[in-house]
């Protein structure tokens, strides 16, 4: 059913121009290269965007790498299944969130390590997309040295793409990133409600 407040020749209007539009906006990005991607801010959603581009990935062939920085002390339904896809190399290398262990030494001894394998996936041309799940907390706590991770990152193979999750990333990675998406909080069903974790939802 149409719409009465919608003129179907004005319609038909806008949709030409902003064909035209976006017709020259794609003829205009001829480069092609590995794309740095974060993804930040409080809201629900940042690790489960990067799962998603996994599934992409995986669906055009590519090799993929993922690294799992803090996460480790519980498990998820995306290790589950990703773990044994092929194409897939899943490295949880965290030990849970900092208020678990209260163990600020072993928090960065076990971030230094998860910073090694991930070099080593930033490093082979192999693979096509990493993520880096969790890293912007790492940072954010000092955990890892900012400049060498942005070294890293700006050293890898020129069409690796890399997603970087967590919050509170650090607005030199923010400036280094190709794209950046901020998810903001609405309502959250564990804070608000007191709705703990579900399967299938965050777990």
């Amino acid at each position: 059913m149409t719409r009465p407040d919608v003129d179907p020749d004005r319609h038909a209007q806008r949709m030409a121009a902003k064909q035209r539009i976006m017709r020259e906006r794609i003829a205009r990005a001829d480069r092609e290269q590995g794309v740095l991607l974060v993804l930040t801010g409080p809201g629900k959603g940042k690790s489960s965007s990067a799962f998603g581009m996994v599934g992409r990935a995986l669906g055009h062939g590519m090799r993929v790498a993922i690294v799992q920085f803090i996460k480790g002390a519980f498990a998820t339904g995306e290790a589950a299944f990703f773990r044994d896809q092929p194409g897939v190399s899943f490295h949880i290398m965290g030990e849970g969130y900092s208020w678990e262990t209260q163990d600020r030494e072993r928090d960065v001894q076990a971030a230094e390590v998860a910073w090694q394998r991930a070099r080593e996936v930033l490093a082979d041309a192999e693979v096509d997309l990493v993520v880096l799940d969790e890293l912007n907390i790492a940072l954010r706590r000092g955990y890892l040295e900012l400049d060498r991770v942005l070294d890293d990152l700006q050293a890898r193979p020129p069409m690796q793409h890399v997603v970087v999750t967590g919050r509170h990333a650090p607005e030199a990675l923010i400036e280094l990133a190709d794209t950046v998406t901020e998810m903001k909080v609405v309502k959250h069903a564990f804070k608000d409600q007191g709705i703990k974790a579900q399967k299938g939802v965050e777990l």
